[in-house]
């Protein structure tokens, strides 16, 4: 007998979603739901959609969202995005957290956000969507990072040195096709900072928009698992943003973690940014992850609300689509238990405490 599997989620963009919308109640938007996005509410229960990691993310300031119409043709290469300032990164860091904020009290108890892996598991027990705040590029944080403490103490536990842009802490990696991910510097003095205040902070840091030669560094500085929270497999879609299988042995050794984006320039071989694409490249995503890194360090990193994914799953309400194919592909209920939820709350036992 079959049953829902949870699904805690490795990264979603829905705070910018809410943060842009022309909508005047975003926060009734989320709680009761709404006809566009991926993510709110009611279609997160409806997809067994338990919690996740939720990013704060500052949009360059002449980011139109066009880049992703550009992922086509099966050959691309877009310039980086334009460093952005403290000041316009900050702008749209407090306004989202401050939608979350809001979402939380006025939820009564059905959003949670959590600071460790312990109230996440509480709030899921309990029925609350477990939120787990990321700060998805760092360009809002100061070099003394005092701003980083005023994070932390919000909530923060998550943090992506870099976007796909370059920063005061490095440089992030450009959506191009094909590619391998050595395409620039790695951290700066700044950023080995940083993951040093990380690792003393517990907070996790995440590799999934950063350079070979960036992966690499904070492997060599770092004293916590290596984690990629939305990135797939090289070998299978030559995207510089996926993991070449060196980057997943280390991973793998250091009982990290890496979450299946759904983003689908990111799973076609062709590397088309396309609605139309067949869930059953997911699942060799996921064959071949656990193939690398192995089955209790691989989960689902969704990328929902920043990416364009199989129209066949269309949102968090369509999870079990991908649950089903899973299960028709021969994946256990303990295996699918895994992936959905427990790699993820285990590695944030490691990580965040």
């Amino acid at each position: 007998m079959t049953s829902n599997i949870s699904i805690f989620d490795g990264h979603n963009d829905v705070l910018l979603r809410l943060y842009k919308s022309p909508s005047r109640d975003v926060v009734s938007d989320f709680l009761l739901g709404e006809e566009r996005g991926h993510i709110d509410l009611k279609k997160a229960r409806a997809g067994s959609f338990v919690g996740g990691l939720f990013a704060l993310y500052s949009p360059s300031t002449s980011e139109t969202g066009s880049f992703m119409r550009q992922m086509t043709g099966g050959q691309y290469a877009l310039p980086l995005p334009p460093p952005l300032s403290p000041e316009d990164a900050r702008k749209s860091v407090i306004g989202e957290l401050a939608i979350l904020m809001r979402i939380e009290r006025a939820s009564k108890g059905a959003v949670t956000v959590c600071k460790t892996a312990a109230a996440a598991r509480s709030a899921i027990e309990h029925a609350s969507l477990a939120v787990v705040l990321h700060l998805e590029g760092a360009e809002a944080i100061d070099a003394d990072l005092n701003f980083l403490e005023f994070l932390y103490a919000a909530g923060l536990r998550s943090l992506g040195p870099v976007w796909s842009r370059t920063n005061i802490f490095g440089h992030g990696v450009p959506f191009q096709f094909p590619a391998g991910p050595d395409l620039g510097e790695g951290l700066t003095p700044a950023g080995e900072k940083l993951v040093g205040a990380c690792n003393e902070m517990r907070i996790l840091v995440d590799l999934s928009h950063i350079t070979e030669k960036g992966f690499w560094d904070v492997a060599r500085l770092s004293r916590a698992p290596l984690v990629a929270t939305h990135s797939n497999a090289h070998a299978l879609c030559p995207s510089p943003r996926n993991l070449t299988d060196r980057q997943l042995a280390a991973v793998r050794d250091t009982q990290g973690m890496v979450g299946l984006n759904f983003a689908t320039c990111f799973l076609r071989p062709d590397g088309n940014m396309r609605a139309d694409t067949d869930v059953e490249l997911m699942v060799r995503q996921l064959d071949y992850l656990i193939e690398k890194v192995g089955e209790n360090h691989v989960g689902l990193g969704s990328d929902f609300d920043g990416a364009v994914v199989p129209e066949t799953i269309g949102s968090a309400a369509g999870l079990p689509v991908l649950v089903q194919a899973l299960r028709q592909s021969g994946y256990s209920e303990d295996l699918l238990k895994k992936l959905g939820s427990t790699n993820w709350l285990d590695l944030l036992e490691r990580t965040i405490g």
